[in-house]
């Protein structure tokens, strides 16, 4: 027998829904003396497991890598891991945009949120890059904070926007779907705490005091 699942589900969701009623028959063959028989996922959703549990254990590389390259562009380990740190800002908005839209988080929407701390950082990166140069250039530390965060922060937003409307098509897919929302949940309210607490994060971590009028 052969079936398959409704439009506008996936195979994961059908497969939590129904797996503890079919453990329960499992159970009920096992006491009836029939415990030769039991009852695997496999298909699509196994795949997707082994998917995820494949990219979780490189999780480990891939953050090291990711350090590694901010280090050799920032020229500082300190400005570094600031940067860094920012990554899972946006994992707060990628949660409430899945839960709004009652998208699972799986496979694909594990892909999504790597995705989405490289965008993060990368914002990061333009913001933190900005704020050296116009030290660098004699305008005092925390008037350069300030002054980053008002310049950069037209950029910011366009290219945060430009990548989440790019991602309204894909989010009607039924596969592709929770990686967009993902995406654009977390990109949006990263892109707020970026410009507003990232300045705030630099100033405490680096000691820089507003200067004192007149």
């Amino acid at each position: 027998m052969q079936s398959d699942i409704a439009e506008g589900l996936q195979g994961a969701t059908v497969t939590a829904q129904l797996l503890p009623k079919l453990k329960m028959l499992e159970a009920r063959w096992a006491r009836a003396g029939q415990g030769a028989y039991r009852i695997e996922v496999a298909g699509a959703v196994a795949e997707s497991a082994k998917g995820s549990s494949a990219i979780v254990a490189g999780i480990p590389v891939m953050l090291f890598i990711t350090f590694t390259l901010l280090v050799v562009q920032l020229h500082s380990f300190s400005r570094a891991l600031l940067v860094f740190v920012t990554g899972p800002l946006g994992i707060t908005g990628a949660a409430a945009a899945l839960l709004l839209l009652n998208r699972p988080f799986g496979f694909v929407a594990l892909l999504g949120v790597i995705a989405l701390m490289g965008m993060i950082q990368r914002n990061s990166v333009i913001l933190i890059d900005q704020i050296e140069k116009d030290r660098a250039r004699g305008i005092p530390a925390w008037e350069a904070i300030v002054e980053s965060a008002v310049r950069r922060l037209r950029l910011i937003a366009l290219t945060a926007a430009a990548a989440v409307l790019a991602m309204i098509p894909l989010s009607r897919s039924v596969f592709w779907g929770p990686m967009a929302v993902a995406i654009m949940g977390g990109l949006t309210v990263a892109t707020v705490l970026t410009l507003l607490a990232l300045p705030a994060m630099y100033a405490a971590w680096f000691g820089v005091r507003a200067q004192e009028p007149g």
